[in-house]
Order: C-alpha cells, then sequence, then structure tokens
C-alpha cells in the first residue's frame, strides 16, 4: 500500500471511531450524598443492587460522591447544576437537602428518623408522588422491642437512659418513654449532638443510676459506635442500639434493621431509576429484615449473664 492510501486509511478509520464515540449515548451520573465518612460495605451493598438490575460503576454508569461534606446543602445544590440522573441521599439530612435543591432529578433515600409523608417528601407510603423515593423506618415503636431485651438482660431492670439527638429523634424519645412507662421502668432522658457529648451524657447517666441505656437511632450513633462502646464498658453501662455496627464495634447488644440490606435496596431503586421507572411510581420502603447482634465478649465484662434464649434467636454472637 502506498504511503498517501495509508494515511488516508487511518484518518478515515480515526474519524469513524470518533464518530461512533459521539453517537454513543452518554453514561449515566450518580450523585452519592452521605452524611457520614464512607462506609465500605455499605457502599458495596449499594453496588450489589445496582448490579442487580446491570449497572456495574465505571462500566455502564459514573458515580459523583460528595461524602460528609462540609455543607449537605451546598454538595446538593453541585450536583444538581452537574445534572445527574439520579441522587442517592444516604441519611436523613442528606434527604432534606436534596428536596430542598430539586424537584426533577430523581431522589432514592435512606431515612431511619423521619416520616416521609409528614416531612413532605412523598404524597403517601404506595404513591410517592414526586421525585423522591426509597428506604424510610419511622417505627418508633421498635424501641419498646429494644426495652424488652433490655429487661431479659438487666435483671430488676427499674431505671433507664434514653440516648438521642434532639429534634430529629423527637418520636423516638415519645415512644421509648410510654414504652418505659407501659412497664414500670423511669426514664432519663440524655440529649447529644456531637461525639464528644457521649462521654459527659454516659457519666451523667451512671452518677443517676441508670442501670442500661436505649441509643436512639441517627448517624451520629451509628459513626460513634466504638466510642460509645468503649465508654460503656468504663461505666458500667449496658447499652442497646439500632445499630449492628454497635456490638461489632465493642458494644453490648442491637436489634433493629439491616442496615447493608437497606443500601444495597436502595442501589436496586436507583437501577430501576436509571432504566426509567419513575420515583413516583416507587413505593416507599420499609426495612424486612430485622436483626440482633450480640457481643458476649462484652457481656462478660460487665458482669452480664446473657440467656441462652436470646444467643438462640440472635442473627450474630460475637465471642
Amino acid at each position: 500500500m502506498r504511503r498517501r492510501e495509508f494515511v488516508s486509511v487511518v484518518v478515515g478509520a480515526t474519524a469513524w471511531s470518533l464518530a461512533a464515540r459521539a453517537q454513543r449515548p452518554a453514561m449515566p451520573v450518580v450523585g452519592y450524598l452521605a452524611e457520614v465518612p464512607d462506609v465500605a460495605h455499605l457502599n458495596a451493598a449499594f453496588q450489589r443492587g445496582m448490579a442487580e438490575f446491570g449497572y456495574v460503576e465505571g462500566k455502564n454508569f459514573a458515580t459523583e460522591y460528595r461524602v460528609k461534606p462540609e455543607s449537605l446543602s451546598q454538595a446538593a445544590a453541585d450536583l444538581v447544576r452537574l445534572k445527574v440522573s439520579a441522587i442517592f441521599a444516604a441519611a436523613p439530612a442528606a434527604v432534606a437537602a436534596v428536596s430542598n435543591a430539586t424537584t426533577s432529578i430523581p431522589v432514592v433515600g435512606i431515612d431511619l428518623e423521619s416520616d416521609p409523608v409528614a416531612k413532605g417528601y412523598v404524597k403517601s407510603l404506595a404513591r410517592p408522588g414526586g421525585n423522591i423515593t426509597g428506604m424510610f423506618l419511622d417505627i418508633p415503636e421498635l424501641s419498646g422491642k429494644q426495652l424488652g431485651l433490655l429487661k431479659e438482660i438487666v435483671p430488676r431492670l427499674s431505671r433507664i437512659a434514653i440516648i438521642g439527638v434532639p429534634g430529629l429523634n423527637a418520636s423516638q424519645f415519645a415512644a421509648t418513654e410510654a414504652a418505659a412507662r407501659a412497664v414500670g421502668v423511669e426514664a432519663e432522658i440524655l440529649e447529644v449532638r456531637v461525639s464528644g457529648d457521649f462521654e459527659g451524657v454516659l457519666e451523667t447517666a451512671r452518677t443517676r443510676h441508670v442501670e442500661a441505656g436505649v441509643l436512639l437511632s441517627s448517624p451520629l450513633v451509628f459513626t460513634s459506635s466504638k466510642l460509645i462502646g468503649e465508654i460503656a464498658v468504663a461505666k458500667r453501662l449496658p447499652l442497646i442500639s439500632l445499630f449492628g455496627e454497635f456490638p461489632k464495634n465493642g458494644g453490648l447488644i442491637a436489634y433493629g434493621p439491616n442496615v447493608s440490606e437497606m443500601f444495597r435496596r436502595c442501589g436496586g431503586y436507583v437501577g430501576r431509576v436509571l432504566h426509567g421507572t419513575k420515583p413516583s411510581e416507587l413505593p416507599i420502603q420499609r426495612p424486612e429484615r430485622f436483626d440482633l447482634v450480640i457481643n458476649l465478649n462484652t457481656a462478660a465484662t460487665l458482669g452480664l449473664d446473657m440467656p441462652a434464649q436470646l444467643q438462640q434467636l440472635a442473627d450474630e454472637v460475637i465471642e
């Protein structure tokens, strides 16, 4: 082949390649807005949910991560400016920030503390009607079950601490107080706002002769699980959390929804949105799997005899 002919072939092939690439549809981009630092196992669960609908990160979709930004509202506005295909909002404040930033971009959220109808995110659980759907817990009566577990673990329990974030945990505070009154247990309300509050709050509980405590759910409690467990052991205070990460990080016991499963199901919802399903057509989901996780090492350190029946019922026992 002559040089001139060869150059013509190469130029033609390059032009064809560029034209073909230009005709390909743009890879969808998912905004990932999280209130807490990146948690690898939760992100992996989200990616599994996406994969169930054929989406593999880096292969046929991209992600714009905004993990624990200085300002959630600014990060949400940034994702809107980027015109992402969908937004996954992983925490109550993240959902609130995105709901204020857009009414058109599809949003799939996780919120364990809010009633989505009362918040105005959706018209109803079965028919959201707008651009927001996802996994919402809002089962304040769950704390009654947690209190029952504490009564099995701590003989003659008569006084508990209820530890939570003011405002965010309002309905949970009320439900747990009511559950305590129903079984003749006094309740001490203790509020936290930052991780540095737990030392003082648990010391207050000790000095007020609290015998056990319920940790209400919040991103703060989730991210502070290890710290809370260490302080609770030092002050010899049995605590129960909604998050399985608590006993896995040295706390005593947890009973609540499997958060990894919630992230997986949200990944599935985002996958369906990318396939063309509207959020308004995707009912609000509630957790279906609730796990009981017990740390026997912590129980022994606290001088507690964990009932054999609870151990048999547990989804995971840490020895």
